[in-house]
């Protein structure tokens, strides 16, 4: 199996994941009534407009971070935390949509992916500097 390659796929993945949570957002402020541009107004369409904002953000983190992890310290390690990710990206999803006081468990899953995919990079590019 090419992990590097796989590693690659799980970041697609990831921002299909969130191209779908900005179709649930359209879909949402169609259902509720909330006209663009507005980014408040019903509930239901906030807790999804959060989610996607929220992953948006965490993105900006997420793919550097997998990328480098996976260069820099094992490809395969890398794409274990990539899902760990994506499963803690959608059950944040899920858990907002229902009730935002759910969504903690979800994120704390993606949170602790990430921050194990920052560490690891950090560590993987000092020793590719200092060797």
């Amino acid at each position: 199996m090419d992990y590097q390659a796989t590693a690659q796929f799980i970041i697609l993945l990831a921002l299909i994941q969130y191209f779908f949570f900005a179709i649930g957002v359209g879909r949402a402020r169609e259902t509720c009534g909330v006209p663009a541009p507005a980014t408040t107004g019903h509930p239901e369409f906030e807790r999804r407009f959060r989610v996607q904002q929220n992953t948006l953000e965490q993105l900006i983190v997420f793919i550097p971070a997998m990328l480098l992890f996976s260069a820099w310290v094992s490809a395969g390690w890398a794409c274990l935390l990539g899902i760990l990710f994506l499963i803690g990206r959608w059950q944040y999803s899920r858990g907002y949509a229902a009730d935002p006081a759910r969504r903690g468990r979800g994120f704390m899953i993606g949170a602790i992916a990430q921050m194990l995919l920052l560490l690891g990079a950090l560590l993987g590019g000092l020793g590719a500097i200092f060797g």
